[in-house]
């Protein structure tokens, strides 16, 4: 996999969505103190990702990856990334019952930091100011000062990304995770909503099954199963100098690791296959996604897929299908066959909100009917080839904002000026996420319940 391949070689090809520092030494000095700080994240923990997603990849587990469209400095606090945590538990349960099978766990959080743009220039009112990136790269205030690209914000970045592993670690595994607190984990603007119900009642057939298992000996203080869970971190591999700052040899296989994240992800607007973005992360061990899009061609999918995944590994390589609710049809389809043809293990995940972004009452924003007609579409697609529907990428947000209109609360475009508070695109809300949680436990019994043979063999 890593032949002709060092850290530094993506430097010798061309690339896209990065941004031009003015000091080009100041850089070098951010990145060169950054290769002597400690790795956010583990060699051993991303192989294990990496097992759990060949799982994923061979029908027998389900994975739910989401969070921040992009995370900020101003938003960075406990609260918030607790209360993010308590919506994707909550998602991860209905998840885990409905479709009868483990869901693997990853945050778009921890290192989130930076944005792909459409355009290099924003204008507002006539002014024109270079396109904000995200806080790694430069800041959201509309003025000159602010979105200078300032390379020190690069080390901001891995102090806040390590300060939330931390506190993400400590919920994980340190007994907030624990069923038995499952009961606790609602937040309090949901506790009025129509998924709080459907919640509430979930949650009391798991904590009489609890109560039964109690009985016969089995507790979350005998089985650390109950107690704890297992939870990574993702995010785009968009800023290559960073990356490359944070990969490290792991000392016990020699393979080389990017330690900033468990997995990385290549967007749909960098994944040319003789570019940057692909030459770097065709070396790193840890588990990969890629976005694919509408533009995407069959041929390329698998000159991608043999380029990034030569070993042809299971749990390897995650394709993010991202249409639009009206293209899945049209697209998904060829893309799967081809796959399938050429006998290549990956994992298929549903992205429902990057292709259903419009503009309503001056806010971009995604509609919620939108959202789960991609999903919808994404599963029938896949129950119609016989193959399976793995996981769901969403940007989520454990806040009552309003950035998605629709849902149970039907949110419309005169209420997206109430809450609006993303840096980047439109989130789900907390009510808006769970129920989209329900949504997709519904498909999932319904594949289990399709394919009985297939999961009885598998199991």
């Amino acid at each position: 996999m890593t032949k002709n391949w060092t850290p530094q070689s993506w430097r010798g090809m061309p690339i896209k969505q990065v941004p031009s520092y003015p000091d080009a030494q100041a850089l070098a000095d951010v990145e060169a103190r950054l290769r002597t700080y400690p790795p956010l994240v583990f060699a051993g923990e991303a192989r294990k990702l990496t097992r759990q997603l060949a799982e994923v990849a061979e029908g027998r587990a389900f994975l739910l990856q989401g969070g921040d469209c992009a995370e900020s400095f101003a938003e960075h606090g406990a609260d918030n990334i607790r209360d993010f945590f308590r919506v994707f538990l909550q998602m991860a349960v209905v998840l885990t019952f409905g479709g009868s099978q483990p869901v693997v766990k990853i945050g778009r959080i921890a290192g989130q930091f930076a944005k792909p743009r459409s355009s290099d220039i924003e204008t507002i009112n006539g002014v024109e100011l270079p396109s904000y990136r995200g806080d790694v790269i430069n800041g959201i205030e509309f003025n000159e000062a602010s979105r200078i690209p300032d390379p020190n914000r690069q080390e901001m970045v891995y102090r806040q990304s390590a300060a939330t592993l931390n506190l993400l670690r400590a919920f994980a595994q340190g007994g907030y995770a624990n069923l038995e607190n499952v009961h606790k984990w609602t937040l309090g603007f949901v506790s009025d909503s129509p998924q709080n119900e459907r919640y509430i009642a979930l949650a009391n057939r798991i904590s009489e099954t609890i109560n039964f298992m109690r009985s016969i000996g089995i507790t979350a203080d005998s089985n650390h199963a109950l107690r704890e869970t297992d939870f990574y971190t993702s995010h785009e591999a968009l800023l290559l100098g960073y990356e490359e700052a944070l990969t490290r040899v792991d000392s016990t296989s020699g393979d080389w690791y990017g330690t900033s994240g468990h997995m990385m992800w290549i967007g749909d607007r960098t994944r040319q296959l003789d570019h940057a973005h692909i030459e770097y992360c065709r070396g790193i061990k840890n588990p990969i996604g890629m976005k694919c899009g509408p533009s995407l061609e069959a041929d390329d999918l698998l000159r991608l897929i043999d380029r990034l995944n030569p070993e042809n590994e299971a749990g390897r390589l995650t394709l993010i299908a991202r249409f639009g609710y009206d293209k899945v049809e049209d697209h998904l389809p060829r893309l799967i066959r081809a796959v399938e043809k050429e006998g290549r293990k990956v994992v298929w995940s549903c992205d429902p909100m990057h292709g259903n972004t419009i503009t309503a009452a001056g806010y971009k924003t995604r509609p919620f009917d939108r959202v789960l007609k991609e999903v919808q579409s994404f599963f029938a697609v896949h129950q119609a080839e016989g193959t399976h529907a793995g996981g769901i990428h969403i940007e989520m947000t454990g806040k009552n904002v309003t950035e998605c209109t629709g849902g149970a609360r039907a949110i419309s475009a005169e209420e997206l000026s109430d809450r609006y508070h993303t840096h980047c695109d439109p989130r789900l809300n907390a009510d808006q996420a769970l129920e989209l949680a329900f949504l997709v436990a519904e498909l999932l019994k319904k594949e289990r319940d399709s394919q009985p043979q297939k999961v009885a063999a598998s199991a």
